[in-house]
């Protein structure tokens, strides 16, 4: 399988449950592929044949965008190391969260939410701790003697149930079968996984970096950027998007690209227009100097000097508005 297959694959599933998704991102380097929304379900897809390519670097922009835009990154890919990516585990690099293209059709699809979560020390799921205590108590077995059917330690059996601390899969169909009931928690890949370094058995450290704080954006190192700030939007700029940086207040989201016009703002514009249109977000290309157009399908062009006459984010969105209507 290569890596165009995959992405025509992951586009075909989320197409088939629904989802509105934008052009492929077709610059480099690119911190995700795609864009893609259903109702309120918004994803930002990373496609890597090899997950382990993902960089902390690009995983760290694909989580703020997806914060500032109220979506979900993940990584759909292949292979890991030397083996293929297993069905219904889910894999963490760089705290961002990595599946299958199987394991995504099951989920948005068939409805089937992976139980499974992949670690340097294995293979773990996430125990109902509530669950397990109440099966526990309902037939007045003690921690100790659990434990000793299990072959794990009181303390263990203790953390399983009061701090929901993940458990092998062993240890999982172990205590599913003494009770006869399920006790498997199933993940929502919408939702970033917890750090679980704490709850899982001593063996495993889960790949979560220290957290890097989020960029300081109020007062941004180019001057549009500072002009659009002073308009009252906090900016978040990106390193490896194929806009310069996401402008955002109170009422409105803004993809914002910056450069002088040519050739290669008219082909950003156009990917701008395709992911804004998911997103539901206005794009906005200012430019340095004469913009020959007023507008590449959605996005609105703006000249430097017409960003200078606006005196705040209302008299901005107008604007873009008006452009839009005389276009």
């Amino acid at each position: 399988m290569t890596k165009e297959v995959l992405i025509h694959q992951i586009i075909d599933v989320l197409s088939h449950a629904g989802f509105v998704v934008s052009e492929r991102c077709n610059i480099r380097p690119r911190s995700f592929d795609i864009a893609a929304r259903k109702d309120k379900t918004l994803l930002l897809c990373k496609v890597l044949f090899n997950i382990d390519g993902l960089n902390e670097e690009t995983a760290r922009e694909m989580k703020y965008l997806a914060d500032y835009l109220g979506g979900s990154a993940i990584v759909v890919g292949a292979k890991t190391r030397d083996q293929m990516l297993e069905d219904s585990v889910v894999y963490m690099r760089y705290d961002v969260l990595s599946l299958s293209v199987q394991t995504l059709f099951d989920y948005f699809i068939e409805n089937i939410p992976p139980l499974v979560s992949a670690a340097p020390g294995g293979l773990y799921v996430s125990i109902d701790g509530y669950i397990l205590k109440k099966a526990r108590t309902d037939i007045s077995m003690s921690l100790g003697s659990l434990a000793s059917m299990v072959g794990v330690s009181r303390r263990t059996i203790s953390k399983y149930e009061e701090e929901g601390m993940d458990a092998s899969i062993d240890v999982v169909l172990q205590l599913e079968d003494i009770f006869g009931i399920e006790l498997a928690r199933p993940i929502d890949i919408l939702k970033p996984l917890e750090s679980r370094k704490s709850r899982k058995e001593s063996r495993y450290e889960m790949e979560v970096p220290e957290q890097s704080p989020q960029p300081h954006s109020s007062l941004p190192e180019d001057s549009v950027l500072n002009m659009i700030s002073l308009l009252g939007y906090d900016i978040l700029t990106t390193a490896q998007a194929p806009f310069k940086a996401i402008s955002k207040d109170k009422s409105s989201t803004i993809l914002t690209g910056v450069s002088e016009f040519n050739t290669t703002v008219i082909k950003r514009a156009h990917l701008m227009s395709s992911i804004s249109s998911v997103t539901k977000t206005e794009s906005v290309f200012i430019i340095n100097g004469r913009a020959k157009i007023k507008s590449v399908e959605n996005t609105v062009l703006i000249e430097k000097k017409e960003l200078g006459k606006i005196s705040d984010s209302d008299e901005l969105l107008t604007f873009i508005e008006e452009r839009k209507e005389d276009s």
